[in-house]
């Protein structure tokens, strides 16, 4: 995992390189200069006009060190604004500025009384205030941020969208730079997870700047990052003499007369992703269509249901299509009286939750919960922002002993322990009904595979995000649920060959 900090950790992260690597200042920043040029020399390899704005602190620094390599890289026609809003110049800006002098650069300053220039440029690049920014901008900073906004120019930040918040609350940030990409340092700023950035920013790329990493790692932080080696470390090689008894046996209870295509989705995507054997408990409706699409899957008649908790099972998934009325309100809390198999709840089954909040409490340790975020807000109560969601979620967790799974584009993961892992596989191609469902499948396939509940959710959502990755560099820009789903043993192949 790969720990995800505050800005001021990343402050003290900057700080602790400088003292113990050891390097100047000016030298760390000179290295996040680089670090940027190179990825916008990626992103942006044609030669073309480039205006930097720089403010006067150290964002504005990097931003003065920026001009002066991409002129070095061929990027000719370059211009810079010094806006001196603050009267306050940091040490390594002013470094920077009598370096920037011994380069053909245009620049001029902006005064705060000043008029805003046209900007003749077709690339603007933002390093007016960086990660620090704690309060909405005020005169004259959000004229300046709405007057480069309409201009509608290709716009790159440095490190972070000017007037946007690192962490925290995002509400009342309203003025802030718009930004087609953003090229951030180190790690993603926490902001960037949550939805409400969607305004501000198109796609973020992190670049190393050589933090150190003992420091880094070391902080306390409550967000982490599933890595790749994460997933190595915890998928299971399939043994040469195993069976499909040693890989489980998945109930998935879930399906309706009109809603059977939830049951065949969440049942194949539980097939595909291993378990030994895979049992659907759908209506008596549903068993045509079952036998057609998945004649590995066995069936169990809804009449029959009471045979679910009685431990033949290693797994559970319950809610899928499943429906909201008494008589499946009764099945959950006759179910959840008896002491149930690992199991994973999902859609209906969370919504039944919702209007009868006493049956959480029923729920046994290590339980997986995956709301969307109604569904979330429906259990847990309304938030009006995501910072806030994503903190009730670790606060229920940990208090009920239970994995939630906070379904985003950027999943949270958060765990009774209090940690929030954070997933960055899946992509917007793959907003089509259908996938809670998938994931829903994969978790329980991986419950009754013997994996804990914690790995079980870590392993799971970062497979079914990793499954529609390898669908959009085929080409796919609409993935179907069901086409993602012959995916998924792909990945499990790749993760879990020893190296």
């Amino acid at each position: 995992m790969v720990p995800l900090l505050t800005a001021e950790q990343i402050r003290q992260a900057d700080a602790y390189t400088i003292a113990h690597e050891p390097i100047s200042s000016i030298d760390l920043m000179e290295r996040a200069a680089k670090a940027f040029v190179n990825k916008f020399v990626d992103l942006y390899p044609e030669p073309a006009s480039v205006l930097v704005c720089c403010g006067t602190g150290n964002n504005g620094g990097d931003g003065l060190a920026i001009a002066r390599l991409l002129y070095e890289r061929g990027y000719t026609d370059i211009a810079v604004w010094i806006v001196a809003y603050s009267q306050n110049k940091t040490k390594d800006f002013e470094v920077n500025y009598q370096r920037l002098l011994a380069y053909p650069i245009r620049s001029q300053e902006l005064q705060p009384t000043d008029p805003i220039p046209t900007i003749a440029a077709d690339i603007v690049i933002d390093a007016l205030i960086g990660s620090g920014l704690n309060k909405p901008l005020r005169a004259p900073w959000d004229s300046l941020v709405k007057s480069i906004n309409q201009e509608t120019k290709i716009v790159i930040s440095v490190d972070i969208p000017t007037g946007m918040p690192a962490d925290g609350k995002m509400n009342g940030f309203e003025d802030a730079i718009i930004a087609r990409d953003v090229i951030t340092f180190q790690v993603p700023k926490l902001s960037f997870l949550f939805p409400e950035s969607g305004k501000f920013l198109r796609k973020f790329h992190v670049v190393d700047i050589g933090l150190h990493q003992h420091f880094t790692a070391s902080q306390d932080t409550e967000f982490c990052a599933i890595t790749e080696d994460d997933i190595r470390s915890r998928l299971k090689v399939r043994e040469a003499f195993s069976h499909k008894g040693t890989y489980g046996h998945a109930c998935i209870v879930a399906g309706s007369e009109n809603t059977m295509g939830a049951a065949l989705l969440c049942a194949e995507a539980c097939l595909f992703t291993g378990a030994g054997l895979t049992t659907v408990c759908i209506p008596f409706s549903g068993l045509s269509a079952l036998n057609a699409r998945l004649p590995e899957v066995m069936a169990l008649e809804r009449s029959k249901l009471s045979e679910v908790s009685t431990g033949k099972y290693k797994a559970l998934a319950i809610g899928p299509g499943l429906g909201t009325g008494e008589e499946i309100k009764g099945y959950l809390s006759e179910m959840l009286a008896d002491d149930l198999s690992a199991a994973v709840f999902d859609a209906d089954a969370l919504n039944v939750f919702a209007e009868n909040k006493n049956l959480l409490a029923l729920l046994k340790e290590g339980t997986i919960l995956t709301p969307h975020m109604k569904e979330f807000d429906r259990l847990f109560g309304d938030s009006d922002q995501w910072w806030d969601r994503v903190v009730k979620a670790r606060t229920e967790a940990k208090k009920r002993k239970l994995i939630i799974i906070l379904k985003n584009r950027y999943t949270f993961i958060a765990l009774p322990d209090g940690k929030i892992w954070v997933n960055f596989t899946g992509n917007p191609a793959m907003a089509s009904g259908g996938m809670g469902d998938v994931l829903t499948g994969v978790l329980v396939g991986l419950l009754a595979q013997g994996y804990r509940s914690e790995e079980a959710a870590i392993l799971g959502v970062f497979i079914h995000g990793k499954a529609g990755d390898l669908l959009v560099k085929e080409g796919m820009g609409v993935i179907p649920a069901s086409l993602l789903i012959k995916k998924i043993p792909n990945v499990i192949e790749d993760f879990s060959t020893i190296l």
